[in-house]
C-alpha cells in the first residue's frame, strides 16, 4: 500500500491580508502535495489540532511526516532570543503543533522530512538556535534569497560523509535552490549538520539515531521533476515510510471501556 504522509500547512490566525484576511485560513502550496503524490505517497494535509491526545492520534494514522516551509519566521523567544528584525512571525498555533510533532515523531520513529522553515522548526525543537537574518548577522555570505525562479539551482552544498543525506545522494556535492533569510546557527542536541554551503551556512541537519529524520534548507519540491538528485530525496523518504511498521493503538486506561 502507498504510505500516508502527513503534510503540515501554514496558518493565518486572521492577521494576514494576503492569506485570507481576517478569516483564519489554512494555506499550503500545492507543490508539496504534488511531490508526495506523484512519487507514490498519499498526502494528508494535517489540521493544526491543539489537543495533545488528538495529535498523538493523528500521528498513528501516518507513515511519514513532511514539515513544509513557511513565509513567516519562528518567534525567536522559542530559542531564547528577542526579536531583532521586523519580519512576520509564524502563527503560534502552527509553531506549537509542529514543535510538538517533531518530538512525537522522534519518539515513535516516524520518518520525517523537513523543508526550509520546517528544518528550522526541527532544529529549534531540539534546543537549537537560528540566525534571525543571515545578511544582517553573518559576513561574506552567499545570496540565499535567489533572484531567479526556484525551479533553478543557484549554489552548491557539501555533504558530510557517512550521513543519511550522503547515503541518499551518493555524491560529495550537489546544487540546490535557495529561498531563505534565516538558517541554523547552533545545531540542536542529538542532531548533526549533514550539509553546508560554501559560506558555512548549514544546509541540512539530521538525527543519526533515527531511521529517517532529515531537514533540508532548500526546496526540493520545486526541483524533483527536473533534477534526479532532488527526486531521490522524496523517493528515499517514501521508501522509509513504506517500510515503517504500523503503530498499535494505545491500550485503554484502567477504568475505561472499549
Amino acid at each position: 500500500m502507498k504510505p500516508v504522509i502527513g503534510v503540515t500547512p501554514d496558518f493565518n490566525a486572521g492577521d494576514r491580508q494576503d492569506w485570507g484576511g481576517k478569516e483564519p485560513t489554512y494555506f499550503l502550496r500545492a507543490r508539496y502535495v504534488r511531490a508526495i503524490e506523484e512519487l507514490g505517497g498519499v498526502p494528508l494535509i494535517l489540521p493544526l489540532v491543539a489537543d495533545r491526545a488528538a495529535r498523538r492520534r493523528l500521528l498513528r494514522t501516518l507513515d511519514g511526516l513532511l514539515l513544509t516551509g513557511s513565509g513567516p519566521d519562528l518567534d525567536p523567544a522559542l530559542y531564547g532570543e528577542r526579536q531583532r528584525y521586523a519580519f512576520p512571525i509564524v502563527a503560534q498555533r502552527r509553531a506549537s503543533f509542529e514543535l510538538d510533532l517533531v518530538h512525537l515523531a522522534t519518539r515513535n520513529h516516524l520518518p520525517t522530512l523537513a523543508i526550509c522553515g520546517g528544518m528550522q522548526t526541527m532544529n529549534v525543537a531540539f534546543g537549537g538556535t537560528l540566525y534571525q537574518d543571515i545578511p544582517a548577522q553573518v559576513s561574506d555570505v552567499l545570496q540565499h534569497r535567489q533572484t531567479i525562479p526556484a525551479i533553478h539551482v543557484s549554489h552548491s552544498i557539501s555533504i558530510t560523509p557517512g550521513t543519511l543525506l550522503d547515503r541518499i545522494i551518493k555524491r560529495p556535492r550537489m546544487k540546490v535552490n535557495s529561498s531563505h533569510h534565516q538558517s541554523v546557527k547552533g545545531v540542536g542536541r542529538a542532531l548533526i549538520a549533514s550539509a553546508t554551503a560554501p559560506d558555512g551556512i548549514v544546509e541540512a541537519i539530521e538525527h543519526p539515531g533515527h531511521p529517517f529524520f532529515l531537514g533540508l534548507q532548500w526546496h526540493p519540491e520545486f526541483l524533483f521533476e527536473r533534477h534526479q538528485l532532488h527526486r531521490r530525496l522524496f523517493e528515499a523518504f517514501l521508501r522509509a515510510a513504506s517500510r515503517r511498521p504500523a503503530l498499535q493503538p494505545s491500550p485503554p486506561q484502567r477504568g475505561t471501556t472499549t
